[in-house]
């Protein structure tokens, strides 16, 4: 990890969790340099395991296992103190993104209880793994939300192999540090140069659908087709005309 946490506010955290996911995307694809079509966000299929809890956004904890080699507990019996330390080092929020590398075999999960419990305790509000979770009612109840390829019964040897590294979870590269901002629809791993205008831009973005084109959608009562047609047509030009006022892009609706 870099010598300095991507700076942002945790007030600005906070406003980001009251949206999902693929608002803060349509706000981000304005904003940033990067090919928001097929960078930043998982190109595999993720389940979460917690919709009810909602969003949840904080700062990447980083951490790489192989649940089905024996070796790792015995090549570093201290895994998972030094491991913890990097964890309690990092301000919160944070999310730990874990690559396990027995993928695409599923041999135990690096989550249960009692993990999801001590992460907690260290200011982690949830997960993205590639691999599995277990317990998951009493991960629930501890107030950690879970993004994860499966359910499974056991562990196996699932210590901490290395940790604040790059990981590739879902298709996507993850550094530490960086913010995530991650629902039922997925995840989106935020470049470090586009959280200053993030807050502002996915405000804006939100606002403008509310003005144009939702209304226009749900504004039909005794319209006719030619009607409506003539209204969409109307609002998707406004929508995309105040998009690229602001930002210099049109929008995509």
């Amino acid at each position: 990890m870099s010598n300095s946490t991507p700076s942002l506010p945790y007030s600005d955290l906070l406003k980001l969790k009251r949206w999902n996911t693929p608002t803060i995307y349509n706000g981000w694809e304005q904003i940033t340099r990067h090919d928001a079509g097929h960078q930043g966000f998982n190109l595999e299929e993720t389940k979460d395991f917690m919709p009810q809890m909602g969003p949840m956004v904080g700062r990447a904890v980083t951490v790489v296992i192989e649940p089905g080699n024996a070796a790792h507990t015995k090549t570093n019996p201290h895994s998972t103190r030094e491991y913890r330390e990097y964890v309690a080092s990092i301000p919160g929020p944070k999310i730990v993104v874990v690559q396990d590398l027995d993928k695409p075999n599923t041999y135990g999960a690096f989550w249960g209880e009692v993990n999801s419990s001590a992460h907690r305790a260290l200011g982690c509000v949830g997960t993205i793994t590639d691999g599995a979770i277990r317990d998951l009612d009493e991960m629930c109840n501890a107030g950690f939300k879970a993004l994860a390829r499966r359910l499974c019964v056991g562990h196996a040897y699932g210590v901490p192999v290395r940790w604040n590294c790059e990981v590739e979870v879902f298709g996507t590269r993850v550094k530490p540090g960086q913010v995530i901002h991650a629902d039922k629809h997925g995840f989106l791993a935020i470049p470090d140069e586009d959280l200053g205008k993030l807050v502002e831009a996915a405000s804006f973005m939100d606002a403008n659908e509310c003005q144009t084109v939702i209304p226009a959608s749900k504004d039909t009562c005794g319209k006719t087709n030619s009607e409506i047609l003539q209204s969409l047509d109307i609002a998707g030009k406004a929508f995309s005309a105040a998009a690229t006022a602001k930002f210099g892009r049109k929008g995509e609706w």
